[in-house]
């Protein structure tokens, strides 16, 4: 729990302490007012909170997070200032957003389990026992009626094969033909007799996703009806089941004339006795045939059918069978069970889930992992403008992570909820490019569709688009984006109404901008624009001791990916992973991994050195290389020396100054340009 100082105590301030004291992730441990009496201070003081009058004696405590809501921009300046190095400084706006997003999911949270707390309810108070099987035959619900009748702990119950707990259920046969079976008589091991429906359970897309049983103890009708054949004495025995049942039965003659219903029958149905007995069997049925004048026809049970019953018209699953005394058909009993409850719990959940989900983005700076100085500057840097408008620019190498990081940006941003396009300018054509950006009008060019097209940053309109490789862009396309940047305007190709956009740019690239300025084939106003908020990303050569927790995640999501059950990397292996220069950075990482884990037996949890293909660090064979020209090794003509020699130096420096070119160009008594130029030739950009 991070500790949390409000600076300012009036209406701002005392609607967020309100908000912040009911959460469990942060806790307010003082409030700070020049006024004593203002209304945030006597709510403070009321909850025990600590308050003053002046902040700065606070600061030496230990407080995370600093909410200023003063609205005195001198005051969030000096804040700035005198912070801890590990305090961060809120506006009251951003804060209260902040706030007011941590109370709805919390609320959603407490939504979905109030509902997953309704549904086992009703499962538990079904008076008809119910066991629920996925695809594989393991348990995953045993209701309170199957506990009592099998005499089984639902804890013993859940998450073993069906098979272990009931020897002599049919589920599994269930599921291998995906056959429904109806009021079937079962023997239990302890002499309980039972009539059971097993029913399989198949998705909209005709996937099985597992099967169930409805089960009901009969061991005292089956008893009594082997002495008692005629059908009215029967249906007198029967009375007090079928009244306690909450599924609907319905019983008719043999001439399909209504002569038994339960008050579950008029609970689901709508339809009440005067309404169905001594009338035909089709007056409950609001769209379908009547399975009771088909079961009379055929003598054949019918199972597993659906339809809608009753002036409502709800959704139910009917199974008839028919009564036969002694060779002679009496009628038939129906069975309804009601599913359009059970499918309106579902899609709540599934609807709460969704929520849920989208909350919970699946790129976050929780997927970053940064342990080094370098990484954790970059995923700050990055956190602060996730809460700005400013466009981002994402700098580093290829593979790296540039993606990963717009992504959390985009997901950390008030944005979160629009729509996040993604753009590879290099992948694109530069003749198409430009119409993919802003679209066209129709007519435009031969093939246009009629009508036009819209283009991405119209699609990404209040949302993000994150512009990779935005330094391949011709001149032409970076004066339209330019635009874009300064006017929050779009004009498609081919036309000439300017359009109004609320777009937030996020840019990566791993070229050389600066270079590209120089040398003229990228416009100068258009980089200012976009690296109004620069993030380098560190290459994995400069931070190799993340490499292990990378591997540790990248092994999880190729195990996913490969369904493998790999663990870990050897220390072996580790000790040569982290002496490689990486020149490919985590992408790289991920694709000798993966290439490993292809080679590895089924039964190995552990990739070992010899798993790995041979990496040897591009200095060290640059400075052997260097070193055999040298001793006279390798013969090499006196200009090619100076060269190599120019290069190890120039690569030296780099290293020295961090990779600060200006610096390095000081340090050799180079222009910028010069050694841009070198660069180039040497190949070291």
């Amino acid at each position: 729990m991070q500790n949390v100082m409000i600076i300012g105590a009036g209406k701002g301030g005392t609607a967020i302490l309100t908000i912040l004291k009911d959460t469990d992730v942060l806790n307010v441990v003082a409030v700070i007012d020049r006024n004593e009496d203002a209304a945030g201070i006597l709510l403070a003081q009321s909850l025990g909170i600590r308050t003053g009058i002046d902040w700065h004696i606070f600061m030496n405590d230990p407080i995370d997070i600093i909410i200023e809501v003063t609205g005195d921009h001198k005051v969030f300046q000096e804040l700035m200032k005198v912070r801890k190095k590990d305090t961060v400084v809120i506006p009251g706006s951003v804060a209260y957003l902040m706030a007011k997003l941590i109370e709805e999911k919390e609320e959603l949270i407490d939504k979905h389990r109030n509902e997953s707390y309704q549904q086992d309810l009703i499962f538990n108070s079904i008076d008809d026992g119910m066991v629920v099987i996925d695809k594989k035959g393991i348990t995953i619900l045993f209701n309170r009626r199957a506990q009592e009748m099998m005499a089984i702990r639902k804890e013993d119950a859940i998450g073993k094969y069906i098979r272990e707990i009931i020897p002599q259920s049919r589920l599994p046969h269930v599921l291998e033909t995906r056959k429904a079976e109806a009021n079937q008589e079962m023997l239990l091991n302890d002499g309980l007799k039972i009539i059971t429906t097993r029913i399989p359970i198949i998705d909209e897309k005709n996937n099985l996703i597992g099967a169930f049983a409805v089960f009901k103890d009969i061991t005292e009708v089956v008893n009594l009806a082997e002495e008692i054949t005629n059908l009215k004495e029967i249906q007198t025995m029967l009375q007090a089941i079928i009244q306690s049942s909450d599924d609907a039965i319905s019983v008719v003659d043999e001439e399909g004339k209504g002569i038994l219903i339960n008050p579950a029958y008029t609970r689901i149905t709508g339809l009440s006795q005067e309404q169905v007995i001594g009338m035909p069997a089709t007056a409950d049925i609001s769209e379908g045939e009547s399975m009771h004048m088909k079961v009379l026809q055929t003598r054949r049970a019918v199972r597993g059918t659906a339809m809608r019953v009753g002036p409502a018209k709800k959704e139910v699953v009917v199974n008839v069978a028919p009564i036969i005394v002694e060779g002679k058909l009496k009628g038939s009993v129906g069975v309804i069970h009601d599913m359009s409850e059970m499918k309106s719990l579902s899609r709540e959940l599934s609807r709460a889930r969704q929520i849920i989900r989208t909350l919970e983005a699946k790129y976050t700076f929780e997927d970053i992992i940064g342990t080094s100085e370098e990484m954790k500057l970059a995923i700050d840097q990055a956190k602060l403008g996730a809460k700005t408008p400013a466009t981002v620019l994402l700098r580093g190498e290829s593979g790296t992570g540039k993606e990963l990081f717009a992504h959390a940006i985009h997901n950390a941003s008030d944005r979160k909820y629009n729509k996040f396009i993604r753009v590879n300018c290099a992948a694109i054509s530069e003749s198409l490019l430009e119409s993919e950006l802003f679209g066209y009008e129709e007519g435009a060019f031969s093939g246009a569709k009629r009508g036009g097209k819209r283009g991405l940053f119209e699609e990404a309109n209040n949302g993000s688009i994150f512009l990779d490789e935005i330094g391949e862009i011709s001149l032409s396309t970076q004066a339209k984006l330019l635009r874009v940047l300064q006017e929050n305007e779009i004009t498609r190709v081919g036309g000439t109404k300017a359009l109004t956009i609320n777009v937030r740019v996020i840019a990566a690239t791993n070229v050389n901008l600066e270079k590209g300025m120089a040398s003229g084939t990228f416009r100068e106003d258009l980089y200012y624009r976009l690296n109004r908020m620069p993030i380098h990303i560190p290459p994995l050569r400069k931070r190799r001791e993340e490499i292990p927790l990378l591997c540790d995640k990248l092994i999880h999501k190729i195990n996913q990916d490969y369904g493998r059950n790999v663990e870990y990397v050897t220390e072996g292996a580790l000790s040569q992973l982290k002496e490689y220069d990486w020149p490919g950075n985590v992408r790289e990482l991920e694709n000798i991994l993966g290439r490993a884990i292809i080679f590895m037996g089924y039964h190995e949890v552990a990739i070992d050195v010899k798993y790995l293909p041979e990496l040897k660090s591009r200095l060290k064979n640059e400075q052997a290389d260097f070193k055999n020209t040298l001793t006279g090794q390798n013969q090499v003509p006196l200009g090619e020396l100076l060269e190599e020699y120019e290069r190890k130096i120039i690569r030296e420096k780099l290293e020295q100054m961090n990779g600060n070119k200006t610096s390095t160009a000081r340090v050799l008594g180079l222009s910028v340009r010069n050694l841009y130029y070198k660069l180039q030739k040497y190949e070291m950009d």
